[in-house]
């Protein structure tokens, strides 16, 4: 059995908090095991489970009687350093237009796979973490996920949800046979339209530094860039088994700008950016 790990990512945001679930399976030298990862403005948990706790079935993964999913969450775990108890409930997705990978879905030897199962939701219900109570009314949700091998040596992710739209941007350098380039995804839903960029459309990245990127295609242009980090230690997969030390932010400062033809469609900092910066520059 190959090394292998899939996980989703279910973000739920309100104007005051911010709640990111990452139910997830991993298998390394022919043992799976799965885990619970959770992640707000206030810490970061990982709940080890056992393997044969997770299944996957249509839109929703289950670890043992917790349910994440298209519908939403319903979760109640308790260990020695969190306790977890609550209910969500999604409205309905707003999927992309095709596959985020494009034809890089294909090709089967990728170290890692991107998927965008909904841009924008919103989220009601609540969820109480050791003891501290996350309430969300007519909020905004988001649903991603990753499968593979590992994720990237070197990559940056955000995602942020603003008036009238949501975002997601990946940068990440790819292995390629005897080569590496730098990978690009990425989705804007603006105003009931979506603009993509991605390597395959002929995006590029004129700037990674200082936690900060630019990114070009064609006549399009998007700057994203941390202003204040507020980031949290999180548990990525190498070779299958989670050994690696990531850090994300759940909501911190940060400012994105979009152009198109050098006119700006949207400018804004926000203080509810989520970024992961894991280049070394």
């Amino acid at each position: 059995m190959k090394d292998y790990f899939y996980g989703w990512y279910l973000k739920c945001q309100s104007k005051d908090t911010t709640l990111a679930l990452i139910p997830a399976m991993h298998e390394c030298s022919g043992k799976r095991t799965a885990s619970l990862q959770i992640i707000t403005e206030d810490g970061a948990w990982n709940i080890n489970l056992p393997g044969n706790s997770f299944k996957r079935k249509k839109c929703n993964i289950y670890l043992g009687n917790n349910r994440f999913g298209k519908y939403g969450v319903r979760v109640y775990m308790d260990t020695a350093d969190v306790r977890i108890k609550g209910r969500l409930d999604f409205g309905p997705i707003t999927p992309i237009k095709y596959d985020i990978m494009g034809p890089f879905a294909f090709i089967p030897f990728m170290e890692c796979r991107h998927y965008v199962m909904s841009m924008r939701h919103t989220v009601n219900g609540r969820m109480k973490i050791n003891g501290n109570d996350y309430v969300f009314e007519n909020a905004v949700g988001y649903w991603e996920g990753d499968s593979g091998v590992s994720f990237p040596k070197e990559y940056l992710w955000t995602q942020v949800a603003f008036n009238g739209g949501s975002l997601m941007l990946s940068v990440a350098d790819i292995p390629f046979g005897l080569f590496n380039f730098t990978g690009i995804i990425g989705v804007i839903n603006y105003n009931n339209k979506e603009y993509r960029f991605a390597t395959y459309l002929g995006a590029k990245a004129v700037e990674i530094k200082d936690k900060k990127v630019k990114i070009r295609q064609g006549v399009m242009e998007l700057e994203a860039g941390i202003l204040e980090d507020s980031s949290r230690a999180l548990n990525a997969p190498v070779g299958g088994s989670m050994i690696r030390t990531i850090h994300e932010s759940a909501a911190c400062k940060a400012y994105y700008r979009f152009r198109i033809k050098g006119k700006t469609v949207f400018s804004f900092k926000t203080g509810r950016a989520s970024f992961e910066y894991e280049y070394s520059k």
